[in-house]
């Protein structure tokens, strides 16, 4: 068949002159390379058109159903962002009720707050070794939509930010059974049901809409993603007409052009690519079984995806930001995110042998240079993102009124008690700690401090000329 990465290339070299847009005209515009420029193109002849594909684009979107499972499936070019708010905008009516993770990411609170939703929350458990959330469980997820029978559809998240591996099965299983869909966000595991040596996916799994983020784990640009689409209990023309106003009317044919390279790419090469990611993966936490202090995902837990490696600090006298500033500056690896008690690399079919070799020698080195930890149980409260603990947390507003509502900035310090009135996430990955409406408690209060004073970014605190502050309700909105 043909590959929108080919066409591009060959229309870039030839000797059409172009009367249209993008205005670099296809030569070099300051610094960009002439090679992107070249390739950089809008809706012309015989390149079809993203909102309206009948040509190649519509030939790359079946092939990219074909190859993942799913019945129908949708290029994004505003990333997984704009598949979650489509998604959702589509699967719940305006003012209706959605049952979702509360380690979601914030786009899907986004399209709760678009859509006035009434939100009920999944709270998956820590898995202590790591301070990490897990995946929601079928039986959570069943007993949930026992006490409210009046949701609408449910959104979990399958891999976890940290690779954490739901049971969709009987997740969609639970699901149905009560006659909603069931929406996973998939943006961490656009490489599963890719090979034999990966997971299912969640198309395969009984899924009715995945999204995944085909530059999070493929070989792709930043901002791709997929959409994907089963049965019959989300309207597609609707869903089609929420795609068509969360993307842009421009899409940029260099990213659509890398969706399809990095699909190609594993069809043609995922046997081989994925059996030697996964053998050089598991050689690397081989390896890694010789430190005394950090420690890592177990190599053969089959809830855990490969390629997260998340390495925990909670038995080493050193927080995570320290361990991130120290493979950056010391070692030049730059890796995914840093918490209080551990720090995200991520691997995938792209990295070498270079890649996998300086990230054990650095991790072996800063190993036998560590002593026990000695933190205290108020540092061990933990790095969880809406999880268990958070269960009993006290709302003033909904958050459609909420992020709406009349706030004040107050000092952090004296935040206790009062009602968020703006998201507050530690960023990435991005899942919020806060959501409008929601109580700030002491021991949030604390822990953002401490975030703060290590040196992480946390989204939704301002601070100004050394204070720091935060946004919440005027008194008038809480209760």
């Amino acid at each position: 068949m043909e590959h929108l990465f080919d066409k591009l290339k060959c229309y870039g070299s030839s000797d059409i002159y172009p009367y249209h847009m993008p205005g670099h005209k296809r030569q070099i515009s300051g610094k960009l390379p002439q090679e992107f420029c070249k390739m950089d193109i809008t809706e012309i002849e015989s390149f079809d058109n993203l909102h309206q594909p009948e040509g190649i684009l519509r030939e790359l979107q079946n092939k990219a159903a074909s190859l993942c499972g799913a019945e129908e499936s949708f290029y994004l070019v505003n990333g997984s962002t704009g598949g979650i708010l489509s998604a959702v905008s589509a699967a719940v009516p305006v003012g209706g009720h959605i049952l979702m993770a509360r380690n979601c990411h914030k786009s899907v609170y986004h399209a709760a707050y678009l859509r006035k939703l009434k939100i009920s929350y999944l709270y998956p458990n820590v898995l202590e070794e790591f301070d990490i959330s897990e995946a929601v469980t079928p039986e959570q997820v069943r007993f949930a939509l026992e006490r409210e029978a009046d949701i609408d559809a449910v959104l979990v998240v399958s891999p976890t930010y940290e690779g954490r591996i739901a049971d969709i099965r009987g997740i969609a299983q639970a699901v149905h059974e009560k006659g909603i869909p069931l929406i996973v966000d998939e943006a961490h595991g656009a490489h599963l049901g890719l090979s034999s040596e990966v997971h299912e996916n969640s198309c395969r799994a009984g899924a009715d809409i995945v999204i995944q983020s085909t530059h999070k784990t493929l070989p792709a640009l930043t901002q791709t993603a997929l959409l994907h689409v089963n049965g019959n209990r989300v309207n597609r023309d609707l869903l089609r007409r929420f795609l068509h106003i969360y993307q842009t009317s421009s899409p940029s044919y260099l990213l659509m052009a890398s969706i399809d390279n990095a699909l190609y790419f594993a069809e043609t090469n995922g046997k081989t690519a994925f059996a030697e990611f996964r053998q050089q993966y598991g050689e690397m936490l081989g390896r890694l079984a010789q430190c005394r202090h950090l420690r890592f995902p177990e190599p053969n837990d089959e809830k855990q995806d490969m390629g997260k490696l998340v390495i925990s600090v909670k038995n080493a006298d050193i927080t995570g930001k320290q361990l991130y500033d120290i493979l950056l500056k010391k070692y030049h690896l730059q890796t995914e995110m840093a918490t209080e008690s551990y720090v995200l690399a991520m691997f995938t079919v792209g990295d070498s042998h270079e890649g996998y070799d300086r990230m054990t020698k650095a991790l072996l080195e800063i190993d036998r240079s560590l002593g026990v930890s000695a933190l205290s149980e108020t540092d061990e409260e933990g790095n969880d993102f809406g999880t268990a603990e958070k269960k009993n947390a006290v709302e003033a507003l909904p958050l459609s009124e909420a992020w709406d509502a009349k706030t004040e900035e107050i000092l952090l310090h004296d935040a206790a008690g009062r009602y968020a009135g703006e998201f507050v996430n530690l960023y990435p990955p991005g899942i919020p700690v806060l959501v409008p409406g929601e109580k700030v408690t002491e021991e949030l209060s604390r822990r953002m401090f401490r975030w703060l004073q290590q040196g992480l970014t946390v989204q939704g605190i301002e601070i100004r000329e050394g204070k720091h502050l935060i946004r919440v309700l005027k008194n008038e909105n809480g209760k």
